[in-house]
């Protein structure tokens, strides 16, 4: 791992059981052989449909989920296999979370200065005094107002909600956040503003994001580098200029030629039809092979591998493989 690493994921994997009555229990593999790596500082976007394993492979990686496969390092510390519980300990106050969304995020009960305190006094990390310090420190720091620390959630707009959560991740200064759809139910202005915030807040502190989102344009403005997932597998990994210029995987072009765009001059690729397969009995060897336009029949029996098709790019495409 790079010393400026913060997260390495090794072909992680992740299986359900499912049904109802033991016999009839069935697996639902919802990653399969994940691998990348998020730097200090770094953003690393993580796009793909609604079902991928996008929100899975977040909770993993905080600790929500222990993996049935694979291996995850947080700031040089193995949160897998035998060591978990221990090295876990060891860095949860440094892991966060950011979820979709803010309303459900916040106990509609609790003041808000009492949920952003909440991780701290978990931690002991304040006396009384300095916790409500701390708590007012860290509502300017999200654009808020001190006395903000006295309301109630419902008193707040979506927008600043979300405010209040990113706070609440921050209380106990960590360097690595998973952020989970964090703008998708906010209105584009209020989009720009958390956007914004987050960007400010990595140059600040140094803080390492993964960032979950369906939007390219959101993931476009905030990542340095995009990993693409479909139906559990990662199937292209490239800087963000290199991706959105020139994206390789055909599932990677069928995502951007969809971005809405005001060019009535522009000319469309194939529209890519069917659905996402069932990760209940996925198909055999490439499963985008079904809806692919330039399937062959290798892909329908062998699993492309996620390899390095040009320095910093990694891409799970027979059509980028030496036969």
């Amino acid at each position: 791992m790079a010393d400026d690493a913060l997260v390495e994921v090794r072909d992680l994997d992740m299986a359900f059981n499912v049904g109802k009555a033991r016999a009839r229990r069935t697996t639902l593999q919802v990653l399969r052989k994940l691998s990348f790596d998020v730097g200090r500082g770094e953003t690393l976007g993580l796009v793909g449909e609604s079902g991928s394993g996008k929100s899975t492979a977040g909770r993993i990686l905080v600790g929500l989920f222990e993996p049935t496969g694979g291996s995850v390092k947080l700031f040089g510390r193995t949160i897998t296999g035998p060591e978990r519980k221990a090295n876990l300990a060891a860095v949860r106050s440094r892991v966060q979370f950011v979820f979709q969304d803010p309303h459900a995020a916040l106990n509609p009960r609790m003041r808000v200065g009492d949920s952003i305190a909440e991780p701290i006094d978990i931690a002991g990390a304040h006396t009384r005094r300095d916790r409500s310090h701390r708590v007012k420190e860290l509502l300017e720091m999200v654009g808020l107002p001190r006395d903000a620390a006295e309301r109630f959630p419902h008193e707040f707009s979506g927008g600043q909600r979300q405010r209040i959560v990113i706070a609440r991740a921050l209380a106990l200064e960590p360097g690595f956040i998973v952020c989970d759809e964090p703008v998708s139910a906010l209105d584009v202005s209020m989009q720009a503003q958390v956007v914004n915030l987050l960007m400010d807040l990595q140059t600040k502190f140094g803080i390492g994001y993964l960032f979950i989102a369906h939007d390219l344009a959101v993931v476009r403005a905030v990542a340095q580098r995009v990993a693409v997932i479909y139906a559990g597998s990662i199937v292209e990994i490239a800087s963000k200029d290199a991706l959105y210029e020139q994206p390789q995987h055909p599932y990677t072009q069928a995502l951007l030629d969809a971005v809405p765009r005001p060019d009535p001059a522009r000319v469309r690729g194939p529209v890519i039809g069917g659905e996402v397969p069932s990760l209940l009995a996925p198909p055999p060897g490439c499963r985008f092979h079904t809806r692919c336009p330039h399937a062959m029949p290798r892909c329908q029996v062998e699993e492309p591998r996620l390899r390095e098709t040009a320095p910093g790019r990694q891409t799970a495409c027979h059509l980028y493989e030496t036969l």
